[in-house]
């Protein structure tokens, strides 16, 4: 009866006092999170339950589990796969407290502070902080673990010894992984681009949507997701409007006959800004920027207080000009001419007149053949 009752209570109580202390440790952390609305460390903490549980779970079952005689020709092996499971959980519960603490950083700092910029800018260091300590903590975790079984412990000198010879083969297959680390940690801490920027790469506009060590996800305005490496940001130039200031001015162009009424145009213009929300109120104008021999060309300057305004600035000009010169100005929309061409004086399709006039200027509708 001994023997059955011993391995139950030392299981079995391990396992109670895990759930117990568990259940007290959520309590505490419920009741500092309501006394403490203002961080969310208490309630972040609450995501390692898990690990936690199987820390305790697996701490005691290694200590008590030498007091339950159970399948003691198993005991060696038993107690290696609890303690593996021991530096498992441990590693996931440093990893949980890590973040729930970087998190309520970022939050606290992203509260205080009112330039997006900067936010953008810590949440992208937080980022990758998080991803090197999750790495950090793995390592740590796997050669712990390895180091349990007596045959690693015995080649740990031999491998010492080859490390040198393998860091360096390790490092000449493995450059270009290293150069994206280097870089990933260059464009953590040099500002360089952050979560949320607007970019331009290759031609292609969008928002950059995640940054890691290796490499970075840019979302297109159609969402697409373009990934490349981070190397190419240290590399190549590429544009950031959200570097700095967010504020943008856009360019709007029309092709009009030169007949077009310009003065007309620009309190048109004012107007449409007034009527629209994208519209910053900083500065607008609309010059005359070049000329064909059938149309001008007009450029509109429109500001706005970012990129997604800007597009929606441009876009409600651009239309709403059209529409106004279609509707009040229909002959200062471009047009094709079909009228002859003017002859210079003294000059009748290209032989001069026998009394020296100046032949009679054809008007537009008639035919080549009326003067016949």
């Amino acid at each position: 009866m001994e023997n059955l009752l011993r391995p139950v209570i030392v299981v079995g109580g391990s396992v109670v006092l895990t759930l117990l202390i568990g259940w007290a440790t959520d309590r505490l952390l419920c009741k500092a999170d309501r006394r403490h609305p203002e961080t969310p460390l208490w309630g972040l903490l609450r995501r390692g339950r898990i690990p936690y549980q199987l820390v305790l779970c697996a701490a005691l079952l290694r200590g008590s589990y030498d007091e339950a005689e159970l399948l003691q020709e198993h005991k060696v092996g038993i107690g290696r796969v609890l303690t593996l499971v021991l530096i498992g959980a441990a590693a996931w519960l440093v990893i949980r407290i890590a973040a729930a603490v970087v998190e309520t950083s970022y939050s606290r700092y992203a509260r205080v502070h009112r330039d997006a910029a900067r936010v953008r800018r810590v949440r992208t260091q937080v980022s990758l902080i998080m991803r090197v300590v999750s790495a950090i903590v793995g390592v740590v975790a796997a050669a712990a673990m390895l180091l349990t079984f007596p045959a690693f412990r015995a080649a740990g000198a031999s491998l010492l010894a080859s490390a040198g010879i393998l860091g360096i083969v390790a490092g000449v297959a493995a450059q270009s992984t290293l150069s994206n680390m280097f870089a990933g940690l260059q464009i953590a801490f040099g500002d360089m681009v952050r979560i949320g920027d607007t970019v331009v790469v290759d031609g292609e506009w969008g928002t950059v949507e995640e940054i890691t060590l290796t490499f970075l996800t840019v979302r297109t305005w159609d969402e697409r997701r373009i990934t490349m490496p981070v190397s190419y940001f240290t590399s190549k130039p590429f544009e950031n409007w959200s570097r700095g200031t967010p504020q943008m001015t856009g360019i709007v162009y029309w092709h009009v006959d030169h007949s077009a009424p310009l003065d007309a145009m620009r309190e048109k213009l004012r107007d449409i800004l007034r009527e629209c929300p994208a519209w910053d109120g900083r500065a607008y104008g609309l010059d005359v920027t070049d000329t064909t021999p059938n149309t001008m060309q007009v450029r509109a300057l429109v500001t706005a207080k970012d990129a997604d305004d800007i597009w929606t600035a441009r876009v409600t000009v651009r239309e709403q000009m059209i529409r106004w010169l279609s509707e009040e100005h229909p002959y200062a929309l471009p047009r094709v001419n079909t009228a002859d061409a003017l002859l210079p004086p003294g000059r009748s399709n290209g032989f001069p007149s026998p009394d020296g006039a100046p032949p009679r200027q054809r008007r537009a509708h008639e035919s080549p053949r009326a003067d016949r």
